[in-house]
C-alpha cells in the first residue's frame, strides 16, 4: 500500500478570506490522495504589538522541516519580513521540496497570478468605460510583492492616460479592515475634492472603506465608486456588489498540493504557474450586479454563517468565564476539557514549554527574586502535555521532546491526518503550543483567534496566580523562618506550636521545653570574624534539626540562642534528645573544620500545663535550667589549644 506522506503549511492568519480558501483547496487535494497535513499557524502583524507578533510567530520555529515530505508557504501572509526569510532558509536546509504561493522564491515551485495585468483591467476600465479621472488609492504594505505589484500598476495606467498622481491621494495600509476604515478617514480629514473612484488592493479594505464613506453620507457608486480585489464572499453580498477581480485562490491550493504530491511520487512539472483572473465590474463602479445568487439562497447562506460565528461566540464567552475563575491549574485543566469536546477534534494536545510557569527563583531556599529566563524564541527541549486527548478520552503525558511536535505524529494510520498547530504566549512569553488534529473548528469559524487568544490568556492569569501564591509563600518564609539559620525563628516557632500546646492543655499531656544556647559565640566572632559566627550558628541549627525527628518544633530564638519544644515528652526522652543534640553538633564541628570547637550548653523543663500557661513560660524557665549548665563550664573547654 502507498504510504502517506507529510506536509507542512506556513500561514498567518486562516481566519481571513484569501488564506482559508487557499487552505481549502490545499485540504480537498490532500483528502482525496494520502496526504497528512500539518498547519503551523499565527495570526501576526494584527494587534500592533511587535512583542505579541514575537509570540505569534515563534509558532514558526516549531516544524523540523527535515520530518516532512514537503512544504508548502504563503509568504504574503507574514507580515515580517525576517521571519518569512527565516522560514524559507530553513525549508531550504532541509532539502525538501516546497512550494510558494504568490511569492515567487526561486528554488521553490512557484503558483502566482498577473497582478499587474488584473489591476490594469479594472484601472483601464475606471477611465474607459466610466470616463474617471481623479483616483484615491488605498494600497497593501509596501514591503508585500503582491501589494508592490497592484500598486505599481494602478500608476502606470495613470501614465499611460495622462493623468496627473498625487500622493496626498495614497494610503499604505495592511490589507486588513482597519486600515481600509483608517484610509477613508484620512481620505475625508485631508481637505481634497473627492475622488471619482477609490482603487482598493484588495476586497477587505475597500469594504471598510465603503463604510466609512456612506456613514458621512457619501453614496457610492452615485459619489464615489470603488473597487477591490480577490472578489471575496462579503464583496459579492455587499449592497452595492463590490467590483473586483475574481482569483483562483482554491485552485492554487489544489495545485500547491498536487506538485508535491507528484513530485514526492517522482513525476516533474514547471517550476511556475501564473494562474488567469477576471475582472468583474458590477453595482460599485456603476455597473451591473454580477452575483448569480439569489435572495434566497443568500440569506440561507448568511444565516449559516451568523449562527456559526453565534456558536462560536457563546463557547468562547463560556469558555473564557470558567477559565477565568479557576485558582490553581489543575481546576484550569479540569474545566477547559469540556471546551475541548465542542470542538470536536479526534487529537487535541495541550503543550506546555517545562519553564512556562517559571517567574520566582528556588534555588535559594528563602531568598527570591523575579526570574525572566523565559523562552522567547524557540521551545523548551522538552514540554509536558496535561491535557491530552485521543482515542476518545482525555489524558496527560509527562514529558516529550518537542522536536516531534506530537507524540506519534508520523505513525501508520489508515486515514488522513489534519493538523493545526497554534502558539501559546503571552507578548513575547512562549508558554507553548496547542496541536489539533482532524477538527472542522479551525476552518469553520472566523474565531479561532479569538478562541485562541482565551486560551491564552487565562492559561497567563492561571500562571500568574501561581507566582503570586508561590511569592506569598516565599513572604510567610521571610515571616516565619529566619534567613541565616534555615530554620523557624520566633513568629513561625509561635505559628506552628499554638495548636500542640493548646492540645497539651486540653489533655493533660506533659509539654517539654529546651533552651540551647551556643557557647563562646563572642570569642568567634572576635577573632575569626562575624562570618563565621554566622556559620556557627547555621551549623548549631543544623544539629538541631538531625536531631529532631519525633515531631519537635523547634527555631532560632534570639543571636545564639535556639529552643525546642516537645509534646508527651518525659525526662528521658529529653535525656536522649540532649545527648542527640551533643553528638550532632560535635559532627557539624568536625565537617567545619576550624580551629575552634562548636558546644553548646542545654536546659530543659518538663510540666503538664493548666489552661492559663502560656508556652514562653516554659521557655524562661528552660533558660533557667540551661544557665545553670553554663555556669558549670569552663572557658578553656571550646577552644582547641
Amino acid at each position: 500500500m502507498e504510504k502517506y506522506i507529510n506536509i507542512a503549511v506556513i500561514v498567518s492568519g486562516i481566519d481571513e478570506y484569501y488564506q482559508s480558501c487557499i487552505l481549502e483547496g490545499i485540504q480537498k487535494y490532500a483528502r482525496e490522495h494520502r496526504i497528512n497535513l500539518a498547519h503551523f499557524i499565527a495570526f501576526g502583524g494584527i494587534m500592533e504589538d511587535s512583542k505579541h507578533d514575537a509570540g505569534e510567530y515563534n509558532i514558526f520555529s516549531l516544524p523540523d522541516f527535515s520530518q516532512f515530505d514537503g512544504a508548502i508557504l504563503l509568504a504574503n501572509t507574514i507580515s515580517s519580513s525576517y521571519v518569512a526569510d527565516s522560514i524559507i532558509s530553513r525549508i531550504k536546509n532541509a532539502g525538501i521540496p516546497a512550494v510558494s504561493i504568490d511569492r515567487d522564491i526561486p528554488e521553490f515551485y512557484h503558483i502566482g497570478i498577473d497582478n499587474s495585468s488584473a489591476m490594469e483591467k479594472i484601472a483601464e476600465h475606471f477611465i474607459v468605460h466610466h470616463k474617471f479621472r481623479t483616483f484615491n488609492y488605498i494600497s497593501g504594505p509596501q514591503n508585500n510583492p503582491e501589494s508592490v505589484q497592484r500598486y505599481r500598476a494602478f500608476r502606470n495606467v495613470l501614465e499611460k492616460y495622462s493623468l496627473p498622481f498625487d500622493e496626498r491621494r495614497v494610503y499604505f495600509g495592511d490589507f486588513r479592515a482597519m486600515s481600509g476604515r483608517q484610509a477613508s478617514e484620512y481620505f475625508l480629514e485631508s481637505g481634497l475634492p473627492l475622488p471619482d473612484a477609490v482603487i482598493s488592493a484588495n476586497d477587505v479594505m475597500a469594504l471598510s472603506a465603503m463604510n466609512v464613506f456612506e456613514e458621512n453620507n457619501i453614496k457610492i457608486p452615485d459619489d464615489v465608486c470603488f473597487s477591490g480585489f480577490d472578489n471575496t464572499y462579503d464583496a459579492r453580498n455587499y449592497s452595492p456588489e463590490l467590483t473586483s477581480v475574481q482569483r483562483p485562490l482554491a485552485e492554487s491550493g489544489i495545485l500547491s498540493c498536487k506538485l508535491l504530491f507528484e513530485h514526492i511520487n517522482g513525476k516533474k512539472n514547471e517550476r511556475s504557474f501564473i494562474l488567469d483572473m477576471k475582472p468583474r465590474f458590477t453595482q460599485s463602479c456603476g455597473c451591473e450586479s454580477y452575483n448569480p445568487e439569489t435572495p434566497e439562497s443568500f440569506k440561507k447562506r448568511n444565516y449559516k454563517k451568523i449562527e456559526s460565528n453565534s456558536v462560536s461566540r457563546s463557547m468562547i464567552n463560556r469558555m473564557s468565564c470558567k477559565l477565568i475563575d479557576c485558582d490553581s491549574f489543575e481546576e484550569y485543566i479540569e474545566k477547559l476539557k469540556p471546551f475541548i469536546n465542542e470542538i470536536k477534534a479526534e487529537e487535541f494536545y495541550l503543550c506546555l514549554c517545562d519553564n512556562w510557569n517559571s517567574d520566582i527563583d528556588d534555588s535559594d531556599n528563602y531568598n527570591f527574586h523575579l526570574n525572566n529566563n523565559f523562552t522567547v524564541e524557540g521551545y523548551t527541549k522538552n514540554v509536558t502535555v496535561p491535557c491530552l486527548f485521543r482515542n476518545g478520552r482525555f489524558s496527560s503525558l509527562e514529558s516529550f521532546e518537542s522536536k516531534y511536535m506530537v507524540p506519534d505524529m508520523f505513525s501508520s494510520t489508515d486515514k488522513n491526518k489534519i493538523y493545526y498547530f497554534v502558539p501559546l504566549h503571552f507578548r513575547e512569553r512562549c508558554l507553548g503550543y496547542l496541536a489539533i488534529m482532524n477538527s472542522d473548528f479551525p476552518m469553520k469559524t472566523s474565531m479561532f483567534q479569538t478562541w485562541s487568544i482565551t486560551i491564552c490568556s487565562s492559561l497567563e492569569n492561571i500562571r500568574k496566580i501561581g507566582c503570586l501564591d508561590n511569592a506569598v509563600k516565599k513572604l510567610n518564609c521571610l515571616y516565619t523562618v529566619d534567613t541565616l539559620s534555615g530554620i523557624y525563628n520566633r513568629n513561625g516557632f509561635k505559628n506552628d506550636s499554638s495548636e500542640l500546646f493548646s492540645y497539651c492543655i486540653n489533655n493533660h499531656l506533659p509539654v517539654m521545653l529546651m533552651f540551647i544556647d551556643m557557647d563562646n559565640l563572642k570569642h568567634i566572632n572576635d577573632n575569626y570574624g562575624h562570618k563565621s559566627g554566622d556559620s556557627a550558628i547555621h551549623a548549631i541549627a543544623e544539629a538541631i534539626k538531625k536531631s529532631c525527628t519525633n515531631g519537635e518544633i523547634y527555631c532560632r530564638f534570639g543571636g545564639d540562642e535556639f529552643i525546642v519544644f516537645g509534646a508527651e515528652y518525659s525526662e528521658e526522652d529529653a535525656v536522649i534528645l540532649t545527648e542527640k543534640i551533643h553528638r550532632n553538633i560535635k559532627a557539624e564541628s568536625d565537617r567545619l573544620n576550624q580551629e575552634y570547637t562548636l558546644t553548646a550548653s542545654i536546659g530543659h523543663y518538663i510540666q503538664i500545663p493548666d489552661e492559663n500557661s502560656q508556652i514562653f513560660q516554659f521557655v524562661t524557665v528552660a533558660d533557667h535550667v540551661m544557665y545553670e549548665q553554663k555556669k558549670k563550664k569552663k572557658q578553656s573547654k571550646y577552644i582547641k589549644k
